[in-house]
């Protein structure tokens, strides 16, 4: 199963080139990066890198259509959804193998959740498309939202086909041309999306992908005077630089950045319920999600009960070879990461927290690969680097408190507020909590997913929306048509 994704693409000639108006052509310069397998180490293929030069023909590209496509009608642009929204489906399993190959994703994770949750983006965006009120009426006045114009689109690794079709779903169905330029760390799934948008019958020019770095095109794209809004998902450092390119061209950046996101337990919590659900949400995608909750707040009079359950429910996660049916978590997606996480483990212990389990180095039996322990601390306090900092990994901290009042105050407490978790019985207590916690989204007694909820961050998490109705708007300008008079006028239907 490894190599099919692989032996697709190359097959295709697509792991070489880039998708620049409506065709794979090649880069400008010879730049090579080699993909490599988290679970070895080792290289599985090679991906063209894109330069400023390609970005500026993707982006010329996406100027030249936008004019057509910005004026189309939102049933067209649904209908093009529409069938980009059935490919992937048909095409899931070779989007799980790639995201299972690129970013170490378990296969059974990128089956059930990577893959099927990206589709979702995509329905969502059809729908809103074909329901949404482009043109309103308040009195003598038409209010127009109509398309900002190119988008310059940066996307992670760490859900690599997810987040490309949160941004390119709304963008396209907003009326917007775009240029994405996914991780170079994770491009396979990229470029098979980019197939998908091909054969769904993308008007060239629409949709464009240039691979490479984020110095070089990320960077071009973000400074360049023709690209009208830049969105961006990644970590906080990177998205100040994003911002501080941006800001000459004042053109509109989205940004959804890091996170530390807490798990408030109430007094009254079902801790059966409350913890293992916790453990399960803060070690989701092995941790390496900004939304994770990798902060569990736990009343002090229940902590040893806590701690308990936390141990019950790490101990039945299965760390190993992402291709394998019996893995629940594979490895972090990268040395970088996993270095990272390491690093702050060893930090943990020299605060003085308590190790509860998992620990530095790699599971038993695991000897190359990015895998790490399932880690819990306890005892842990705020002023602690594994409190504030985001780890991306699976490390939880377990901080006590004494009142609900200290225990809001320490959810609060950090430079993020991204996403945030709060448990207990009694349902007004907890809607009390959530109100006054400082985040994008707060999630009560671990509800559903919902892919209309609008997600995005407070603080240093960023700014700007994405998912849903609100994720579609952050692609629109706002237009005041005055002295209208007849509603019916050409303009303004």
């Amino acid at each position: 199963m490894n190599s099919s994704i692989v032996e697709h693409l190359r097959r295709a000639g697509r792991l070489d080139r880039m998708f620049i108006g409506g065709e794979w052509v090649l880069p400008e310069t010879q730049a090579r990066s080699s993909v490599i397998d988290p679970s070895t180490e080792e290289p599985v293929a090679e991906i063209a890198l894109g330069s400023a030069r390609d970005a500026a023909a993707a982006v010329a590209a996406a100027r030249r259509a936008f004019a057509a496509w910005s004026t189309s009608s939102a049933q067209s642009r649904a209908l093009l959804l529409d069938r980009v929204h059935a490919l992937v489906l048909e095409r899931a399993e070779l989007f799980a193998q790639a995201i299972s190959l690129e970013m170490g994703a378990a296969i059974d994770f990128a089956r059930r959740t990577q893959v099927p949750s990206a589709a979702e983006h995509i329905r969502v965006a059809r729908d809103n498309a074909r329901g949404y009120a482009f043109v309103t009426h308040r009195g003598d006045m038409a209010i127009v939202r109509e398309a900002i114009g190119v988008c310059g689109l940066i996307t992670p690794w760490n859900w690599p086909l997810y987040q490309i079709t949160a941004k390119v779903g709304a963008a396209l169905a907003a009326g917007c041309t775009v240029v994405l330029k996914p991780s170079e760390l994770s491009p396979l799934s990229a470029l098979h999306f980019a197939e998908v948008m091909h054969d769904a019958g993308i008007p060239p020019g629409v949709f464009n992908l240039v691979n490479g770095s984020g110095p070089a095109v990320g960077a071009a794209l973000a400074q360049h005077p023709e690209v009208d809004m830049i969105s961006f998902t990644g970590s906080t450092r990177a998205g100040v630089l994003v911002a501080q390119a941006a800001a000459p061209t004042v053109k509109r950046v989205a940004q959804e950045l890091g996170g530390k996101s807490p798990n408030l337990i109430l007094p009254d919590a079902d801790l059966a319920r409350a913890v293992p659900g916790g453990v399960a949400a803060g070690f989701r995608n092995v941790g390496q999600s900004c939304s994770a909750p990798t902060r569990m707040i736990v009343p002090r009079a229940r902590l040893q009960e806590v701690e308990r359950i936390a141990l019950e429910a790490a101990s039945g996660m299965v760390v190993g070879d992402p291709r394998s049916q019996q893995t629940t978590h594979g490895p972090v997606a990268n040395r970088a990461q996993f270095d990272r996480v390491q690093e702050m483990i060893g930090i943990g212990i020299a605060e003085g927290a308590q190790l509860l389990c998992g620990g530095p180095g790699r599971p038993e039996g695991l000897s190359r690969g990015f895998y790490c322990r399932p880690t819990i601390f306890s005892a842990v306090h705020s002023r602690m680097q594994i409190a504030q900092e985001e780890i991306f990994g699976p490390v939880l901290v377990l901080i006590p408190y004494d009142s609900v009042d200290e225990a809001v105050e320490i959810a609060n407490d950090t430079v993020y507020g991204l996403g945030a978790h709060v448990q207990g019985k009694d349902l007004a207590a907890a809607r009390a909590v959530a109100a006054r916690i400082r985040s994008g989204q707060v999630h009560i007694n671990y509800p559903a997913w919902n892919p209309h909820a609008p997600f995005g961050g407070y603080k240093r998490s960023g700014n700007g929306r994405e998912y849903g109705i609100e994720g579609l708007e952050e692609y629109l300008e706002t237009k005041a048509i005055l002295g209208i008079q007849d509603a019916s006028a050409p303009g303004t239907e």
